[in-house]
Order: C-alpha cells, then structure tokens, then sequence
C-alpha cells in the first residue's frame, strides 16, 4: 500500500481554476466519500484551502487510482467534458509514496505556501485529517502520515523564525524600491492581489506611510475587504491600465500562472510620463514581464533579484532552516515507514519458526516419555534459541536492506525464500479498525 497525492494549488494554477474547484465543507466530504468508493482505495481525506484543493489517499493501485482521482476533482470544476483535458488537466499533480510525504511535509512547513511560512495551513491540516476521522475514511496509514505533518510544521515554527520570511521579502523589496524611486513615504502604491502576500504589502506600506494606496484583484469582493482594512481603495482588474499610469511603486502578488502586468500596457499605461516608477513582483511563478525592466525610468524587483539578499538575511536562513528539518522528518519517516513494511514478513518468519519448534518438540517429547519436566524445559530452550539465532542476522538484514533504493523487494524475496503463507503475511498487515475518530488522533509511537 502506498500514498497516492492528486491536486492543484495556486503553484500549478490560475485563480479562475481555483476559484471553480472551490469546495464547501459538504463539498469536501462529498469528494471524500467518493474517493473512498474507489476500488483500489483503502484511505482518504483531502485538504481544501482558497489556494488549493488535494487529495491524499492510501491506495493499492498507482495507475487505475490517479485515473479515477484526477476524475472526480474535473467533475468538481464544473467544466464541460471537452474543456477538462485541455482546461483543467495540465494543473494537477500528482505525488506518489515518498514524494507524497515530502510533499505534505513541505505543506505543512509552510515551505508550498503563496506566503512562505504562514502557519495557517497548520489547522487547515488538522482539519483535513479530523474530517476523514469524522468521516471514517483515515485509517492508520494517513493517520500516522498527517500527524507526523503536523509535528514537522510544528517544529519548523518553534526551532526558525520562519514567521518572519514573507514581512522580510516585502521589506527587502520595498528597501530596494526607495533605492530607485525615493521614499515610500507619500508615494503612490498600487498591490495587485488581495491574497496573504498582498495583505502584508498593503500593511507594509501603510507603515511606511504611503500617501495612497490602491488594490486590485481579480475577485472585487477580495479587493474591498483587504482595502478597507488598510483605508485604502480597491478597483477592478478591468482598472488595472489606469492605476498603473497612477502609481509610483507596484506590487504585485496574485499567484497567478500568466502574465498580469505586461510591458505594452505598462507602456501604455504611462504614456509620455518620465516619472520613475519602480515595479515589485513577488509570485511565484512571477506576474510580470521580464520585459519591464527594459523599459525607461522603470526599475523591475523581482525574486530573482532579491535572492541572495535574502539568502544571507535572516529571513533567508530561516527558510533554509525549515528545508533542513522537513529533510531530516522525510529521511526519518521513509527510513520508519519502509522497515516498518517488513514487519509483518518478519512476524510471519517467525510465526512459521514457533511452528516448527512446536512441532518438533512436541514429535520428540512423544519419543522420549520419560524426560522429566527439568529435562523437557532445557531441550525446549535450547531448540528455541538454535531457531531464534538462526533467524536473528536475516530479519536484521531484511530492516537494513529496506531503507536501500532499488527494485529488489526483500521481504518478498524472504517470504519467497521461505515459502510463507501469503495469508500469513496479510493477517500481520490488516490493521484493526478504530472504535472512534478519537482512536486515530493519539501520538504514533516512534
């Protein structure tokens, strides 16, 4: 059994994809449950954010479960069945088995987030994982796997300031702005987005005491309620030509996959102006034109540009910080998991070499009667420790040989080798089912 990821964030897609993928709690539970009628799912729960939707699922079938999963999140989109294939499929993704895990961990670390390090998708986590507890779909494999997630974001929070990355890279880049177009201090500010990253812009430069600040979004209702917060003013993206020509530094961050400020309209947008206008793209991917900085008195901050200033600040090394505690879980979790998956071929060898002994001691007894029972003790110890130290070097080899990367399956070749009982191995592996969600929310022990 392995864990099958199928989604699509604002990494992989534009907001208008996200935006019909948009799920309610009864959505939620609805895609659950038909997830779980899959034949080859065993486990499921998914994790549904205004940025992204994923489902995480225990599977026995890697090809047949990613054709039903990518199927039912189109059917959730709404999307005419000849719009899917060209619409929608290009923005799913797919993670399977360890990159399924690393891909959660860095998820829950903050490290996948439109705002690097945010620590809201820590509860949106927990809730994925109560809901399939609540739903009775999450079993002990996502149990074990959501948990230690929600350990590792844990951690990265309480051993890094990674709190403090996203104010960072706003303030860097504000820093870097004045450096071409003056103070910010009242200056005209325009943020394109009315997401997290957007948020922290608009309150950066009303700290900076921006003279006006104005908010564009795709989405009006996003817009106003993020300009209210800040006694800004919000227009429509149809306004986005105008407020370009008005403003003195732009920032943009809608986590868009496309183009949103191009060099013709910002061109256009300026007319004959020679007023220096400095332009601070902070997506990724990135929303404007590389184009831009080609353009007279207009200087162009991007990511790129900001990458080793903020590798060396503290910011920089908090993220690097986060990146190596989500490596060290990974390699601990994979290293657990894939020892833990011999276990059952191991109890099975055993099981089989309790059998034996039994048998044989119990043949010998029946030939040997007058053995009194200090005699019958001694030989009965002694067989078992022949068949214990006989088996000792394999089992500790097969955990060993488990963590090394390769086609070769040890414990298959163990149970081949010694010709056990697939029956045997499978009652080791068929997990007990929980009395209650309660019985799936306790600490995995190490």
């Amino acid at each position: 059994m392995s864990v099958l990821v199928v989604g699509v964030s604002h990494k992989t897609a534009p907001v208008s994809v996200l935006e019909r993928l948009a799920l309610t709690p009864d959505g939620v539970g609805k895609l659950i449950a038909d997830v779980a009628a899959i034949e080859h799912v065993t486990e499921v729960t998914a994790l549904a954010t205004c940025n992204r939707i994923e489902v995480y699922a225990e599977v026995d079938r890697f090809h047949g479960s990613v054709e039903e999963v990518s199927r039912l999140l189109c059917e959730r989109s709404g999307m005419a069945t000849s719009d899917i294939t060209s619409d929608l499929l290009p923005h799913l993704y797919v993670h399977y088995d360890d990159g399924a895990v690393s891909h959660l961990f860095h998820v829950a670390a903050g490290l996948d987030s439109m705002v690097v390090g945010e620590g809201q998708i820590l509860g949106q986590a927990r809730d994925a994982l109560r809901t399939g507890q609540e739903l009775g779909t999450v079993g002990p494999a996502l149990n074990s796997l959501f948990q230690q997630a929600l350990r590792v974001g844990k951690r990265s929070h309480a051993e890094t300031d990674i709190d403090r990355a996203a104010p960072s890279m706003v303030s860097a880049a504000l820093d870097r702005a004045v450096a071409a177009v003056g103070p910010v201090t009242g200056s005209r500010v325009l943020v394109i987005g009315a997401g997290a990253m957007a948020s922290l812009a608009v309150a950066t430069a009303s700290r900076r005491g921006a003279a006006d600040i104005t908010v564009v979004n795709r989405t009006e209702t996003n817009a106003e309620r993020l300009a209210d917060e800040y006694a800004a003013r919000s227009l429509p993206l149809s306004s986005l030509t105008d407020a370009l020509g008005n403003a003195d530094i732009v920032i943009s961050c809608t986590g868009a996959t496309g183009i949103v400020v191009t060099a013709a309209e910002l061109t256009a947008a300026r007319g004959s102006s020679e007023r220096p206008v400095a332009v601070l793209d902070l997506a990724l991917p990135h929303d404007v034109d590389p184009a831009v900085a080609e353009l007279p008195d207009v200087t162009l901050i991007d990511l790129r540009v900001l990458a080793d200033e903020l590798r060396d600040s503290d910011a920089g090394r908090e993220v690097l910080g986060v990146r190596q505690i989500v490596g060290q879980e990974i390699s601990a979790f994979v290293s657990a998991r894939r020892q833990a998956s011999v276990t059952p071929t191991v109890v099975a060898l055993r099981t089989m070499a309790t059998g034996v002994v039994d048998t044989e001691i119990e043949r010998l007894f029946s030939r040997l009667p007058d053995l009194d029972d200090a005699a019958r003790a001694e030989v009965l110890h002694a067989v078992r420790r022949v068949a214990d130290k006989l088996l000792h070097q394999p089992t500790v080899r097969v955990k060993e040989l488990a963590n090394s990367d390769g086609a070769v399956s040890y414990a298959a070749a163990l149970a081949e080798l010694f010709a056990l009982d697939p029956d045997a191995v499978d009652a080791v592996t068929r997990p007990v089912s929980p009395t209650s969600p309660t019985d799936l929310a306790t600490e995995p022990q190490p």
